[in-house]
C-alpha cells in the first residue's frame, strides 16, 4: 500500500489498458456507492483505460446488471459488463457450437439472457432433451427441476455450472445456498460432476474480456477484494492481480498469503501483484506509472 514502486512494477502497471473490476467490496459495498467510485472511472477513462465489471453472480441479466449500476450512479453499458451467464454463453458456443436447446436451473432474468444469445430453455419433460445442461446460482428453484437438472446430468448430456460459490453473501438471517452447493447436491444423487465450472477463479470471464477487447492478459488487471476468487483467477489468466482492501479481506490475511506463498513452493492461493487501500489509490498508482 506504497506509491514506492520498483522498476517492474511501474513497467506492470504502465501496461494496463483495461480494469476488471469486481463490484460488492470494490466499487460499492451493499448498496452503498464508494464516493470515489465515479472519479476513479472517470480518471481512468481519460487516460485510455477502459473497464468491465465482472461478477459471479448470474441471477441477473447483463440488462437488469446495467440498470442496477446506473441506478447507483454509476454510468455502464453492455459492453462493460461480463457475468458467469456470458461466460457460459461463450463457453457453450465454443464448445458445442451445434448447441441450440439448453435446460437451465436459474432465474428467469438469467434465462432470458440465453434466450437472448440465441438459445432455447427446454421443459421439464423427459421427452425435450437439451443440447447442453445449465446449473446456476437459482433463486426460484423448485424440487422437480433440481430431479430434472439430475436426470439429465445422469444420461451423459454436455454439463456447464456458471459459478464455484456454495452460497451467495447475505446480511439477512438465512443461507442462500448458491451453485456450488446444486453441483454438489447433483454429484451426490448422481456421482456427476459438471465438465466445467465457470466463474472466479476460473480464468475463463478474464480471458473472455480481452477477445472483446483485443487484448494480451498482461493488458488487463483484474480488481477484486477477495484472493480466492479475484486475484487467483488473475494468477490462472496471467493477468494483473489487484487486491484492494475496501472489501472482504484484511491486510493480515493478505500478509498472510503472501508469506506463505514465500515458504510453500505450491501455496494454495497466489498473492495478488498489488494490495491498495482501494480503487483510488490504484488509479493513484496507475497515473503515476504513466507518466
Amino acid at each position: 500500500m506504497s506509491m514506492d514502486m520498483d522498476a517492474s512494477q511501474k513497467e506492470k502497471l504502465r501496461r494496463i489498458r483495461h480494469l476488471a473490476l469486481d463490484m460488492d467490496g470494490t466499487i460499492y459495498l451493499g448498496s452503498r456507492v464508494f464516493t470515489f467510485t465515479v472519479p476513479f472511472l472517470e480518471s481512468m477513462a481519460s487516460a485510455g483505460i477502459g473497464h468491465s465489471f465482472l461478477t459471479n453472480n448470474p441471477t441477473r441479466s447483463v440488462s437488469d446488471y446495467v440498470a442496477k449500476l446506473e441506478g447507483m450512479g454509476i454510468k455502464a453499458g453492455e459492453d462493460n459488463m461480463y457475468t458467469t451467464s456470458l461466460a457460459a454463453i461463450d463457453y457453450i458456443r465454443d464448445h458445442h457450437p451445434a448447441a441450440k436447446r439448453l435446460f437451465m436451473l436459474g432465474t428467469p432474468s438469467m434465462v432470458s439472457q440465453f434466450e437472448k444469445a440465441g438459445f432455447e430453455a427446454c421443459a421439464d419433460d423427459p421427452r425435450d432433451v437439451p443440447d447442453v445442461l445449465v446449473v446456476a446460482f437459482d433463486t426460484t428453484l423448485t424440487y422437480p427441476r433440481l430431479c430434472r437438472a439430475a436426470w439429465w446430468a445422469s444420461q451423459g448430456i454436455p454439463y456447464v455450472a456458471t459459478n464455484p460459490d456454495r452460497v451467495c453473501p447475505t446480511n439477512e438471517e438465512t443461507v442462500l445456498v448458491d451453485c456450488g452447493s446444486l453441483q454438489q447436491c447433483i454429484f451426490h444423487a448422481t456421482g456427476r460432476r459438471p465438465d466445467i465450472v465457470l466463474g472466479k477463479p476460473d480464468p475463463t470471464m478474464l480471458l473472455g474480456i480481452c477477445r472483446r477487447h483485443g487484448l494480451e492478459p498482461d493488458e488487463i488487471a483484474m480488481v477484486g477484494d477477495r484472493i480466492y476468487t479475484d486475484t487467483a483467477m488473475a494468477h490462472n489468466a496471467g493477468a494483473v492481480g489487484v487486491l484492494v482492501l475496501s472489501g472482504e479481506t484484511t491486510l493480515e490475511t493478505a500478509l498472510k498469503v503472501a508469506e506463505d506463498a514465500r515458504t510453500n513452493p505450491s501455496p494454495e492461493f497466489y498473492p495478488p501483484d498489488f494490495v491498495v487501500r482501494d480503487i483510488a489509490e490504484l488509479g493513484e498508482m496507475i497515473l503515476a506509472a504513466k507518466c
